[in-house]
Order: structure tokens, then sequence, then C-alpha cells
């Protein structure tokens, strides 16, 4: 039990920083704008400003999914 714990937690790991290059990238390339894709809602009335990622919210749930999938089928 425990080497495969290790190896689920050294593929997050590896995940995560690739995410974490892929944001930090993010403004360099325009085609890396989550948080900034249509469909977002953004609501600015005077020094008030909502905001709410709906569409960058589905995309990050659709590929959690996916990758929750593809490791569970083990």
């Amino acid at each position: 039990m425990l080497p495969s714990l290790g190896k689920i937690l050294i593929t997050l790991g590896v995940v995560f920083v690739a995410l974490g290059l892929l944001f930090l990238l993010a403004d360099r390339f325009p085609f890396f704008r989550f948080g900034r894709l249509p469909g977002d809602i953004v609501y600015r009335r005077g020094n008030f400003t909502f905001y709410f990622p709906i569409v960058t919210s589905v995309l990050i749930s659709l590929f959690l999914t996916a990758l929750f999938w593809f490791l569970g089928r083990r």
C-alpha cells in the first residue's frame, strides 16, 4: 500500500508543478487566458467589482474529472 501511495503523491506533485508553471507563464501567452475567458462574469459599478469565473471553473472541473477518472481506472 505505501509504495502505491508514494507513486500517487509523486504524480500529484508533478501535476501541481506543471499547473503552477502554466499559471506563471499564462500572462506571456494570450491563449492561456484562464480567469479571463469569454463567459466569465465581471460586474463593475463605481469602486465595486464582482467577478465570477464560471467558464474557467467549468474547464478546471472537467480537467480534474478527467484526471481523477484516469487515475482511478487502475
